[in-house]
């Protein structure tokens, strides 16, 4: 079994690869205009296959690079849009092995094998940034909390995009009769599919919690929000009688009670300072301080 690991698609070895093993033109087209999504389609000598590994960069931002999978009888061709580790890690064991494998779809499968099990830990970072979110949204809900549930709930519809993808590929493995893919491998691609749904699944419990959270953080939102008004109202209640009795006071009216009096001034303020008192022990008494 040769496995020819193409790392530019650009590269003239893909042209010389695809003469030598009669390549259709349209997968090697394929090979250098990224943006595929996931599939498996059947030629004559072979078995085109497109997958999409997920990356994440150092800003944390989620992207889908292509990696595309020619399986012949006695062959593999991996095409690299970028440096894929999985593929390297089965390259160096299959080098460093005492008894390397010898039959290529057992390495097909094994590609697969490494690229499904390589969301798993990205659906686990974003599990936790869904229990920090959780917590935030309850204790301080900023609009920090609400642009990080927003920038979740894109990575989740993103994954579920690739995954869907994935699964319907992993269903169609199954069906598949290529004598490229030998039947004693079919337990191994169910096994595949499972994986897949699995991981699927997990994405939509995600956005399950995702909308949790946010009904959580508008409902912390909301409920600051009431407190606020609750003190503003009280405030503005406090003060109701002391602005009525100066304004009263404040008018040019003749007759005012105390008004000529040279205790005026106190009168009014005690005036001011009893209807205060009398109202707050009222609201206090109702609960509403």
């Amino acid at each position: 079994m040769e496995w020819h690991n193409i790392l530019d698609p650009a590269s003239p070895e893909l042209d010389q690869l695809a003469q030598r093993y009669n390549l259709h033109p349209l997968h090697i087209e394929d090979c250098r205009h990224r943006g595929q999504r996931a599939k498996i389609e059947e030629a004559q000598d072979y078995l085109f296959t497109v997958l999409k590994p997920v990356r994440v960069d150092e800003e944390g931002h989620f992207d889908a690079v292509d990696l595309d999978i020619f399986l012949g009888p006695d062959f593999l061709i991996t095409v690299q849009e970028t440096n894929c580790p999985e593929v390297r890690g089965l390259i160096d064991h299959l080098r460093t092995a005492v008894t390397p494998e010898s039959k290529s779809d057992r390495m097909y499968y094994r590609v697969l094998d490494e690229i499904v099990d390589s969301y798993l830990p990205l659906l686990d970072r974003l599990h936790d940034t869904i229990d920090e979110v959780e917590d935030q949204a309850l204790d301080s809900p900023t609009p920090e909390v609400l642009s990080t549930i927003f920038r979740t709930k894109r990575t989740l519809i993103f994954l579920r995009g690739v995954l869907v993808n994935t699964r319907d590929l992993a269903a169609q493995l199954q069906r598949i009769e290529s004598p490229w893919i030998g039947r004693d491998l079919i337990p191994f691609l169910r096994d595949l599919y499972d994986h897949v749904a699995r991981n699927l699944d997990t994405v939509e419990i995600m956005r399950d919690l995702l909308s949790g959270n946010l009904d959580v953080y508008l409902s912390s939102v909301a409920n600051r929000t009431n407190q606020v008004m609750k003190v503003l109202t009280v405030l503005g209640t406090v003060a109701l009688p002391a602005l009525v009795i100066s304004g009263i006071y404040g008018m040019n009216v003749k007759g005012l009670p105390g008004a000529d009096s040279p205790y005026g001034i106190g009168i009014v303020l005690a005036a001011m300072a009893v209807t205060t008192g009398v109202l707050l022990w009222v609201l206090k008494r109702f609960g509403w301080l």
